[in-house]
């Protein structure tokens, strides 16, 4: 289908951006990759009477790797983390999950910032950011806000970015070297939104787990903190009865709907077989038992 007409705007630099979704209020939308938007418009499910591109808006690019955090921003592809070797080393997690998205066109436009702001429970970065306790950076013209991606996600589509404000980075704590890492997707065909999957982010010491993260994708009306499950396994060597509790806390939790993916209660029995994957696959890879560790690829 053809979207509604709509006028399009091309700001050369944040502030401009910013001023532009302050002044058409409500009826403005910035576009970023445009996989989500568009669609919807094309089916007529999104009508802004504006389009604000982010493209040219060179404050909303690169990545900065520090010796506490790591920076991204917003209009940063999914292919560009993929490339990004220094990224993948630190932040393997990043690389994993961005080649599960879509297809390589899809990645080539679709930016991290677009996956994290629209707020679809079926996008698979803001699981991986709850588990990493990410921070979202939002601009608007009353300047920047920094608000936890945990406490970011509302209900579907709706999250904590105000009226007028554009998610500019995000910002994450630099795991330590040696940590566990996986995101674990079931999806029915590639380049399809996931039917569950988690996101796990830990460190062992002396064989046990200290730290743990699990975020969960399209299992909820919005991406899941799976708290309850990561404290099941802090303190274990993640013997098979602490995988068991932790999965059964993160299917405690779920609240998947019935679609073409699958019943409820499949989809939540899934769910929980994901969380033990990438628990087991985390903790392999920073040193525990199980599978063979894997370096970044």
């Amino acid at each position: 289908m053809i979207p509604p007409p709509f006028d399009y705007h091309r700001p050369s630099n944040l502030a401009e951006a910013t001023a532009l979704l302050a002044r058409l209020g409500e009826e403005a939308r910035p576009l970023a990759g445009g996989h989500s938007l568009l669609p919807m418009m094309k089916l007529r499910l999104a009508s802004p009477a504006h389009l604000v591109d982010l493209g040219e808006v060179a404050e909303l690019r690169g990545i900065g790797i520090g010796a506490d955090r790591v920076r991204i921003g917003a209009m940063v592809t999914q292919r560009a983390i993929v490339g990004h070797a220094e990224l993948a080393r630190v932040l393997p997690i990043l690389r994993e999950t961005a080649l599960l998205i879509a297809d390589p066109q899809v990645r080539a436009r679709g930016t991290i910032g677009g996956n994290l702001a629209n707020g679809d429970p079926g996008n698979d970065m803001p699981a991986v950011m709850l588990a990493l306790d990410a921070t979202y950076v939002l601009v608007g013209t009353a300047g920047e806000r920094r608000v936890p991606a945990r406490g970011f996600y509302e209900a579907a589509y709706v999250t904590g970015l105000r009226p007028g404000e554009i998610l500019a980075a995000v910002d994450i704590p630099r795991p330590p070297t040696g940590h566990g890492w996986a995101y674990e997707k079931l999806k029915r065909k590639v380049g399809d939104y996931a039917t569950a999957a988690a996101a796990v982010v830990l460190e062992v010491v002396e064989g046990r787990v200290a730290r743990c993260g699990i975020g969960l994708t399209n299992l909820a009306d919005t991406p899941l903190l799976a708290e309850a499950a990561a404290q099941a396994v802090i303190g274990t060597a993640l013997e098979p009865e602490a995988l068991e509790k932790a999965a059964a806390e993160a299917e405690a939790i779920m609240q998947p709907a019935s679609d073409g993916r699958g019943p409820a209660h499949y989809r939540r029995k899934v769910g929980g077989v994901m969380v033990r994957r990438a628990l087991d696959k985390a903790f392999a890879r920073a040193g525990g038992r199980g599978r063979t560790r894997e370096a970044p690829r």
